[in-house]
C-alpha cells in the first residue's frame, strides 16, 4: 500500500466524520413532533383561563393506524360498553377528532368541575365567563347577582370528588358533546353580612351527584371544552 493510497484513505474517513457531525444520526430519543395544547397545560396562558379539556392541537396530520391499536370491540374498555349509545357517540366523536382521548377529557372535567364549582361560590365572574357557555354563565351570573344584592356569601370546600363518569356522548356535524356524572362531598355555606348561617352547614359534609354536560367545535384548532348544561341530585 502506497503513500497516496493511504492518503486518500485518510481523507475519505475525515470527510465521513465530518458529514457524521454535520448531519447528526438517529438515536431512537428524538423528540416527538410540538403539541402546543400540551405546551399550554405545562406553562398556562397569560389571557385564558379555560382549563384544557382536550381535543389535542398537533401540528402535523395524526399518523395511520398501526397493529397496536384497540379493536373497535373493546376501544372504550372501562368507559363504554361495545355497542351502546354511549359507545356509539364516542366513536362518532371519534370520526370528528383523531386525537380523542376520553380518559384524558375525564381528568380535564374533574379538574374544570371543581374550579367552576369554586369560582361560583366565590363569585368569580371572569373565570365562570371562559369556562361555561354563554347561557349557562347567565344563569350562573344571576345567582351570584342576587346574593350580592342580599350581601350574601357562599363558602364551598370539595372533600372529595369520588367519581367522575361518562353517561351520554354525541358527535353532530362539527360538534361535539359529551356528559358527566360527577359524585362527590363537599361542605358549603352561605352567610349573610353579619355572618348568620342562612344556608348549609359548616360541620356537614354532603354528598352531591352532579349531572354536567360539556361541549366543543371539534374543526376548532381551540382544545378546550366549554359547559352548556348542568343538573344534579342529592
Amino acid at each position: 500500500m502506497d503513500i497516496y493510497t493511504i492518503i486518500f484513505l485518510a481523507l475519505a474517513v475525515f470527510i465521513f466524520l465530518r458529514l457524521r457531525n454535520v448531519l447528526g444520526q438517529r438515536t431512537g430519543n428524538e423528540r416527538p413532533p410540538y403539541d402546543r395544547a400540551a405546551r399550554n397545560v405545562v406553562h398556562g396562558t397569560q389571557d385564558n383561563n379555560v382549563v384544557p379539556i382536550p381535543g389535542t392541537v398537533i401540528d402535523q396530520a395524526p399518523l395511520a393506524p398501526t397493529a397496536d391499536i384497540a379493536a373497535p370491540s373493546d376501544r372504550w374498555k372501562g368507559i363504554a360498553e361495545p355497542g351502546t349509545a354511549l359507545a356509539q357517540g364516542l366513536d362518532a366523536i371519534a370520526a370528528q377528532d383523531s386525537s380523542f382521548d376520553p380518559r384524558h377529557f375525564l381528568s380535564g372535567a374533574r379538574s374544570a368541575y371543581e374550579m367552576i364549582v369554586l369560582a361560583f361560590a366565590n363569585g368569580d365572574r371572569r373565570a365562570l365567563k371562559d369556562l361555561l357557555s354563554s347561557d349557562v354563565y347567565d344563569s350562573f351570573e344571576a345567582v351570584i347577582r342576587d346574593r350580592e344584592k342580599h350581601e350574601q356569601k357562599t363558602e364551598t370546600r370539595f372533600v372529595s370528588i369520588d367519581k367522575a363518569e361518562l353517561v351520554g356522548a354525541e358527535g353532530r356535524d362539527k360538534f361535539a358533546q359529551l356528559t358527566v356524572r360527577f359524585v362527590s362531598q363537599m361542605i358549603s355555606v352561605t352567610r349573610d353580612k353579619a355572618g348568620t348561617i342562612v344556608e348549609g352547614n359548616p360541620d356537614k359534609v354532603t354528598d352531591i351527584t352532579d349531572v354536567w354536560t360539556f361541549a366543543r367545535d371539534t374543526t376548532s384548532r381551540d382544545p378546550n371544552w366549554k359547559l352548556v348544561g348542568t343538573g344534579s341530585a342529592h
